[in-house]
């Protein structure tokens, strides 16, 4: 494996902070309101999502490009969440997408059908959580 980039981020848990080894990134972690915790920090599934939504948003910018499509407007919404399982929490997304009027219809199912199999995210996740795509 030759990687083009590697991000390097270390966190000793959800009660802690996270830190790039650039120093780029140094945000204080707390589990959600939901999940009983403070709430007053992110927490892993926010800092996946805003991930997702970016590379998923570029993927897309890249393929419509290649078709010779406009999707400057395209704006990408990840929701990222943890689903109760039998001993254990998984994670299930929705990307929502909106998309300009001229992508609605055909054009625009099928550059999402490419951007989700193309996207190294969606990829990752792929046969392993439940992921919606929708097209606003």
């Amino acid at each position: 494996m030759n990687p083009t980039y590697t991000a390097v981020a270390t966190s000793s848990g959800r009660e802690s902070r996270a830190v790039t080894a650039d120093g780029q990134l140094d945000v204080h972690l707390a589990f959600p309101k939901e999940m009983g915790g403070t709430g007053d920090g992110l927490n892993p599934e926010q800092l996946f999502a805003a991930g997702w939504a970016a590379c998923f948003s570029t993927t897309l910018g890249l393929i419509a490009k290649d078709r010779g499509l406009d999707a400057k407007d395209v704006a990408v919404t990840a929701e990222v969440s943890l689903v109760p399982a039998p001993g254990r929490f998984d994670l299930a997304a929705v990307l929502r997408v909106e998309l300009p009027d001229h992508l609605h219809g055909e054009p625009g199912k099928k550059l999402l059908e490419a951007t989700h199999a193309t996207c190294p995210y969606s990829r990752a996740v792929q046969g392993n959580i439940s992921v919606d795509v929708i097209a606003e």
